[in-house]
């Protein structure tokens, strides 16, 4: 029955095509549509919704296409391609993704190996801290009541009064860097100075001082190329495609004369 739909609908669309050719000598005018191109539509309708469409459905599907390649040319008939920066992205895209699709899919062992030692330390693993904290905001006298808990330590530890943080009291794995960026002032500076399961401090954070005692610590280390392998795959595909494009840019580059009005002001 679906079959006897498509055939239906294709010799009305031929009839219709045959009717603008006799009433436009346009020969732009042809809409090819392949079988693969409608086998691709009903594959991404059958995708979203969950099931094979019925005839009708596939009626409509061909028509929105055809509908859809219709307004394109009248579209571009009018100029209203051009000058805008949305469709030239969008062209320039897929004409990127055209000069990557030649690339292979999956690199060699011995490639990986390659690219992995020259981007070694791309993934290396930060060390890592696990710390707990005595908080004293800068809105109460920070510095003068971090500093007398911190000559109560360890002793009289449960009779300091700190200040909640609003990040919380205890942190686990985590590194210097995401230190910096939730306490801020260079605060992950004195990690490296502080020793382990021992109060030390106070230290000033961009919300007052704390007195930090660090718990865990795990050496930052360089990973195998097999732990690793599947985002080194990932970043040598990526670089290749940058390349590609760079190469075939390169390459025509030399037919284009760019024109700039040497007189343009820029304020």
């Amino acid at each position: 029955m679906k079959s006897k739909i498509l055939i239906f609908f294709l010799i009305g669309f031929i009839l219709y095509l045959i009717d603008i050719g006799f009433n436009n000598n346009d020969d732009n005018k042809s809409i090819y549509i392949s079988d693969q191109e409608i086998k691709s539509l009903i594959s991404a309708w059958k995708s979203q919704v969950g099931r094979i469409p019925n005839d009708d459905e596939v009626s409509r599907i061909i028509n929105n296409l055809v509908e859809e390649e219709i307004l394109y040319r009248e579209a571009l008939l009018l100029g209203l391609d051009e000058d805008d920066r949305i469709i030239k992205r969008r062209l320039a895209q897929k004409i990127s993704f055209l000069k990557q699709e030649s690339l292979p899919n999956k690199p060699s062992r011995k490639e990986l190996n390659s690219f992995f030692k020259i981007n070694i330390d791309k993934y290396y693993v930060e060390p890592v801290y696990s710390f707990t904290h005595l908080f004293f905001s800068s809105d109460n006298n920070s510095q003068s009541r971090s500093q007398i808990a911190f000559n109560q330590l360890p002793n009289d530890i449960l009779s300091i009064k700190s200040d909640p943080f609003f990040l919380g009291k205890n942190f686990a794995d985590i590194n210097l860097k995401e230190i910096e960026n939730e306490f801020g002032n260079n605060f992950n500076t004195h990690f490296k100075e502080s020793n382990l399961n021992k109060w030390s401090g106070p230290y000033q954070s961009s919300f007052g001082h704390h007195i930090i005692f660090i718990n865990d610590y795990r050496a930052g280390f360089y990973p195998s190329l097999d732990v690793v392998i599947d985002k080194v795959e990932l970043d040598l595909l990526a670089e290749k495609k940058e390349k590609a494009i760079k190469s075939f840019i390169d390459e025509i580059k030399s037919e284009y004369t760019v024109i700039i009005n040497p007189n343009l002001r820029i304020e």
